[in-house]
C-alpha cells in the first residue's frame, strides 16, 4: 500500500476536524475580496502560518484561484525546510498527503523526473513535521475540484535551482505553482510594516536578491522572479498585512504577504 504523509499540524495550525476546517477555509474564502475579472493567476505566494493568523490574507490570493478550479489539474507547491537540513530541494517518501478534508495524491511522473536532478532527493524527514507546505493544502482542496500535488521542501539551494524547478513543471494552464512563504519575523509592529512593504515593493519588481530576513520563503520567491523575469510574467501585491493586524499583539509581529502572478497573455473576460 502506497504511503500517505499524515497531517502534522492539523489541531495546532488549523482545525483538525474535518467540518470546522472547511467551515473555516469556506468563511476565509468568503471574506476575501471576490476575485477580478480577469484569468486566474499561474503563480502564487501565499503565507503559511497558523489561520488566525495569516488565513485572510492567504484567502485574498486563493480566492483569485476559483475561476480555473475545474482546469487547474496539478499544483507544484515550493516552502522553506523548518524543520529538517536541506540541501538543495527535498522530496517525500510518501505518495500522498492527508489532511482532515481528504488525501492529496501526488504527482508521480514529475517527481520521477526531479529525482534525477543533482540538487534534488528523498527526504522524508525533511516533510514530516514540515508546516509550510501542508497549511497550504487546505485551501487548495476547497478551491480546486481535484488536483495531484508536487511537494518540494527548499533548503540550501540557488535561485537557479529553484527557477529551473519552476521552469521544469511550468506546463500549462492545468499547472498552478505554489510558493509559501511569510514576510519578515518578530520585529515590532512599525519596523515589519516598513520592512514589508519595501520586500513587497521588491517581489512586484521581480527582483532575485530577497534574503531570509526578508522572508523565510526567500529562494523560491527569487527562483519565481527569475523565471517570471524570463517568461514575460507580471506580479501583483493582493494583501500585506501582519500578525498584529490578524492577532491584535502589535509588540513582535510577523509579516504576510499574497502576490498573484499572470503571464502575458492573461486578459479581462
Amino acid at each position: 500500500m502506497a504511503s500517505i504523509r499524515p497531517a502534522a499540524t492539523a489541531g495546532m495550525f488549523y482545525p483538525g476536524e474535518a467540518a470546522a476546517l472547511a467551515r473555516e477555509v469556506d468563511a476565509l474564502l468568503r471574506a476575501a475580496a471576490p476575485a477580478p475579472n480577469v484569468a486566474p493567476p499561474r503563480a502564487i505566494i501565499a503565507p503559511h502560518a497558523g489561520y488566525r493568523y495569516s488565513g485572510p490574507i492567504a484567502a485574498s490570493v486563493y480566492a483569485r484561484i476559483a475561476p480555473g478550479r475545474a482546469r487547474i489539474k496539478r499544483v507544484v507547491l515550493l516552502g522553506p525546510a523548518h524543520r529538517a537540513a536541506v540541501y538543495g530541494m527535498a522530496l517525500p517518501a510518501a505518495a500522498a498527503f492527508a489532511t482532515p478534508l481528504g488525501n492529496v495524491p501526488l504527482d508521480t511522473d514529475a517527481i520521477a523526473r526531479l529525482k534525477e536532478l543533482p540538487f534534488v532527493a528523498v527526504n522524508a524527514e525533511a516533510h514530516r513535521l514540515e508546516h509550510s507546505l501542508e497549511v497550504q493544502l487546505p485551501f487548495l482542496q476547497k478551491i480546486i475540484d481535484e488536483f495531484v500535488l508536487v511537494p518540494l521542501a527548499v533548503g540550501r539551494a540557488s535561485t537557479e535551482q529553484a527557477a529551473y524547478v519552476i521552469g521544469m513543471l511550468w506546463g500549462g494552464e492545468e499547472t498552478l505553482t505554489v510558493v509559501s512563504s511569510d514576510m519578515s519575523h518578530y520585529l515590532p509592529y512599525t519596523q515589519a510594516q516598513v520592512r514589508d512593504r519595501a520586500t513587497a515593493q521588491a517581489i512586484v519588481a521581480l527582483a532575485t536578491g530577497i534574503d531570509h530576513e526578508q522572508a523565510c520563503g526567500a529562494t523560491p520567491v527569487a527562483g519565481l522572479n527569475l523565471f517570471a523575469q524570463r517568461h514575460g510574467l507580471t506580479a501583483e501585491l493582493v494583501d500585506l498585512r501582519n500578525s498584529g493586524d490578524t492577532s491584535g499583539d502589535k509588540s513582535r509581529v510577523v509579516g504576510y504577504a499574497a502576490f498573484a502572478y499572470y503571464d502575458a497573455q492573461h486578459s479581462r473576460h
